[in-house]
């Protein structure tokens, strides 16, 4: 098990290179949600998404994937993780015409192989292993760690079309026969305690990013004599991001409290991606009617940062994901509130 260290970030990161080895560092240091620090995990990464949506959407996956390696107590996968500078990645993606398949054989020496394609795969061009979710061929959904490096790994270049984050492609990758080291059993991966864990942590960097683009409308209001529809945008951003953390923080208390497994630690992740992601496309709104085009046109940090954040905040899917929270109340016998 890992201990949990203060946490905190000294040098950032100038390129994503610099980003995966700061992930490396902090994997190494006890960034584990569900140690008692989760408050302190993902304050550190919303402080990292206000500062670069890219770095932290770099790093935020490979500390999943250690959380996830700790939590399975897989001696083998922990150390090859922990013990040199490898970068992690996590492809849980589902869906798409060609889906992986995990087959285990048992001929000269019993192995696992995946074979198909996985949507969605942030930086694996970039990175040195990933964990990967496949279907076995007896129907269940399994976990299992891959090296990016093998042969029958093949990233597909050029699907990449987005004008935010173009620094972290995410596109298609081919598996053909790759070996594959099974995490947890068949069917761990989603009965595991901290699954809904991680969609929080990403939760975090969507509102650190949102904090990025609040601070450049704080700027602007304390030039002389700020527009007073400018003051009124401010002030319910103030309102809007401070309940937004509160609530990253309650479910950080609830997750360390041990109160936040299975259905409860589910309608949690809902309810919190929900208020934050709320919190992200009120602030962006607020933001362009507060500042207008200029930053938008001159001011390449902030025209990123909002391009940037509109992608990522998309990982909530809007109406869909409310649906899907409500669905989730409904199975309580007694209203929350």
């Amino acid at each position: 098990m890992l201990h949990t260290l203060p946490l905190s970030v000294s040098g950032f990161p100038n390129s994503i290179d610099e980003a995966l080895q700061l992930a490396v560092d902090l994997g190494k240091r006890g960034t584990v949600p569900g140690e008692g620090a989760t408050a302190e995990l993902w304050h550190l990464l919303t402080e990292i998404g206000a500062l670069d949506l890219g770095a932290v959407r770099a790093i935020e996956p490979h500390l999943d994937a250690i959380a996830i390696i700790e939590q399975s107590g897989n001696a083998r996968v922990i150390n090859a993780a922990l013990d040199a500078d490898r970068t992690w990645g996590v492809f849980a993606s589902e869906g798409g015409p060609d889906p992986l398949i995990a087959t285990y054989t048992e001929d000269d020496v019993p192995r696992w192989t995946i074979t198909g394609t996985k949507q969605w795969c942030s930086l694996a061009g970039s990175i040195d292993a990933a964990l990967v979710t496949a279907q076995t061929t007896e129907g269940e959904r399994g976990l299992f760690a891959v090296e990016l490096s093998d042969v029958g790994v093949r990233v597909e270049p050029g699907a990449w079309h987005a004008r935010g984050l173009t620094e972290i492609p995410s596109g298609p990758v081919h598996f053909s026969d790759v070996l594959a080291l099974p995490i947890g059993e068949p069917g761990w991966y989603l009965k595991r305690p901290g699954f809904s864990w991680g969609g929080i942590g990403v939760a975090a960097c969507w509102l650190g990013g949102a904090v990025g683009v609040a601070r450049t409308v704080f700027a602007a209001a304390q030039r002389p004599d700020p527009n007073p529809f400018l003051l009124m945008h401010l002030g319910a951003i103030d309102a809007t991001l401070h309940s937004a953390k509160r609530a990253i923080e309650d479910a950080a208390a609830l997750v360390d409290a041990g109160l936040a497994e299975g259905a409860q630690g589910r309608l949690l992740t809902k309810r919190v991606r929900a208020v934050v992601a709320a919190a992200v496309d009120d602030v962006l709104a607020r933001a362009a009617h507060a500042l207008g085009p200029a930053p938008l046109a001159l001011d390449a940090e902030h025209a990123k940062r909002v391009a940037d954040l509109q992608l990522y905040v998309r990982q909530h899917h809007a109406e869909k994901d409310l649906a899907s929270l409500g669905t989730a109340l409904l199975e309580s016998e007694d209203a929350p509130w």
